[in-house]
């Protein structure tokens, strides 16, 4: 995980200030290995570890066990994030979508990329291609960070994760290594693709169905439950976090994207629902 001086946080901020920066610095984002430095449900695809009871999941069945209980929520987004981009990616890349598993853990577990934790954040770990989830997350990044705690900010948290999973099957993970900070810097573009591609799926959602029933996973989305994403992606803008610790903005250190741009490439991947305005590389800047 970066540490504070990898945020730009002087050492004046105090350890309150760094723990924030640390927290947040690798909240929706690709685990920080990688950077140097984030209808009927199917509960196979989800793992249990760290203190969380896979018997349990056998409660999470329909949509409705998804919107009384926050693991069965994690559970019915892998489902239906995974059946979009299964029937997308080769009808839009002609690509095929590589199943890939979220590990829904409590307090921690050991992973490839090092230990997950609620220090770390929601993370996708490319060494073992797995994606990790404390569903105890989601009332930290509303309690502390401000987000809202509708369930579409929830979901949002694990699509832009499973975008993630999709940068990396299509060889596009790796940029982020190769410019590690700045406004306009290929870490930064990768973070903003994946919310793009967590909209392209927001997008689709309620056309998305389950094989067995032929019932949707998610139900039309309102204005209600976008503002819900949106205010989580502002939350972890980059700019929002530094405000909060140190009370200064340093757009050179950035490794995620301001809350706007966040926000920004969030929306045009929710409003198009196009896979090909997700291209972050092609823009001369990403910033909003």
């Amino acid at each position: 995980m970066g540490g504070a001086a990898d945020a730009g946080v002087s050492s004046s901020a105090g350890a309150s200030g760094a723990l924030l920066v640390a927290v947040l610095l690798v909240v929706l984002g690709v685990d920080p290995s990688i950077l140097g430095t984030g209808g009927a449900y199917d509960p196979g695809q989800v793992e249990a570890a760290g203190g969380t009871d896979e018997d349990a999941f056998e409660r999470c069945r329909t949509g409705a066990d998804a919107d009384a209980d926050v693991e069965c929520r994690v559970i019915g987004t892998v489902n239906s994030v995974q059946a979009f981009w299964e029937d997308e990616l080769p009808r839009a890349l002609d690509r095929e979508w590589q199943p890939t598993q979220t590990v829904l853990y409590a307090g921690s577990t050991p992973s490839a990329c090092g230990t997950a934790s609620n220090s770390v954040g929601p993370f996708y770990c490319p060494s073992d291609r797995l994606v990790y989830v404390d569903a105890d997350f989601f009332a930290v990044l509303t309690d502390r960070f401000g987000a809202d705690d509708g369930a579409l900010a929830q979901e949002y948290v694990v699509a832009h994760e499973y975008g993630h999973a999709l940068q990396d099957q299509l060889g596009l993970l790796g940029r982020a290594q190769e410019d590690r900070q700045g406004a306009d810097s290929g870490a930064v573009r990768v973070e903003l693709m994946a919310d793009c591609l967590a909209g392209v799926w927001a997008h689709h959602a309620s056309e998305v169905t389950d094989e067995d029933t032929g019932v949707a996973f998610l139900e039309p989305l309102t204005r209600e439950d976008v503002d819900s994403a949106l205010s989580a992606a502002a939350a972890v803008g980059d700019d929002r976090i530094q405000e909060a610790a140190t009370g200064r903005v340093d757009p050179e250190s950035w490794t995620h994207g301001s809350a706007a741009s966040r926000q920004r490439w969030f929306l045009d991947g929710y409003e198009t629902g196009d896979l090909g305005r997700c291209d972050t590389f092609a823009v001369d800047s990403v910033s909003g």
